[in-house]
């Protein structure tokens, strides 16, 4: 164990330090009550970003930030984990071995503290770290009061980039994620992508098209689309957030 100084921490590690892990960072936050929707997006991303040779920062709590630190290591990527608690304060066995392969694969842990307990205050001061190194944000779930939430403002009191991915409307951990995007103040993350208004020159979105003579609701869009209802419902919230579609009583038109 060792400190250095980041920015204006100064921080307890683990692992071997190599600046050329903090030169291209995204945070991926998000609910320790993640859904298994919010396990599939997590799947589909990191990956992506490993390839685009991102380092994966989180917050190495369980739900979202575990599952990316640990898809990160799936796929070969390095990632740094920012603790809520001291760098030396005990956890679980199965915590200790993940945190061990973390620093194997060439990532990092750190920590404010030497031997602190996580509590109250431990954790938004962790979220500024996570805050402070990324150079972009994903929320991938959150409630609508969450530390992801708080880590979200922080980034974005930073003037740096925060993407949310739009959830179902009927999730309550989707609320943080889809008030970000109807307020302007996070892009929606789709695919790995900005969404873009469609155009006259791009084939329209194939719910937008069902729903131009039609209104459904979400299970009779799923089958006649033979889509799975919870990859229907992400797609149903984000185009309504977007204007395309209209939602009243359960069903939807197109607008």
């Amino acid at each position: 164990m060792d400190t250095k100084k980041l920015g204006k921490f100064s921080l307890y590690y683990r692992g071997h330090w190599d600046k050329s892990l903090f030169t291209k960072c995204i945070g991926i936050v998000g609910s320790r009550r993640m859904s298994d929707y919010g396990r599939q997006v997590v799947a589909k991303i990191v990956p992506q970003l490993v390839l685009d040779g991102w380092t994966i920062v989180s917050g190495f709590m369980y739900g979202v930030d575990i599952t990316a630190h640990q898809s990160c290591l799936d796929c070969g990527g390095k990632t740094i984990a920012v603790l809520g608690w001291g760098i030396n304060y005990q956890r679980d066995t199965e915590d200790e071995q993940l945190l061990r392969t973390i620093i194997d694969s060439g990532g990092l842990i750190l920590s404010l503290w030497d031997n602190q307990m996580g509590t109250n205050w431990t954790f938004p001061a962790r979220n500024r770290v996570v805050a402070d190194i990324c150079h972009e944000l994903i929320v991938i779930e959150a409630a609508n009061r969450s530390g992801a939430l708080l880590t979200a403002t922080m980034v974005r009191n930073l003037h740096k980039k925060v993407w949310a991915v739009p959830g179902p409307i009927t999730s309550s951990v989707s609320v943080g994620t889809n008030q970000l995007i109807a307020e302007g103040l996070a892009t929606p993350w789709t695919n790995g992508h900005i969404q873009l208004p469609l155009q006259s020159s791009k084939p329209p979105d194939p719910i937008v098209s069902l729903l131009q003579n039609s209104t459904l609701e979400t299970g009779e869009i799923a089958r006649a689309l033979n889509q799975p209802v919870s990859d229907i419902a992400a797609q149903l919230s984000l185009l309504t957030l977007q204007g395309s579609i209209i939602e009243k009583n359960g069903k939807y038109y197109a607008s």
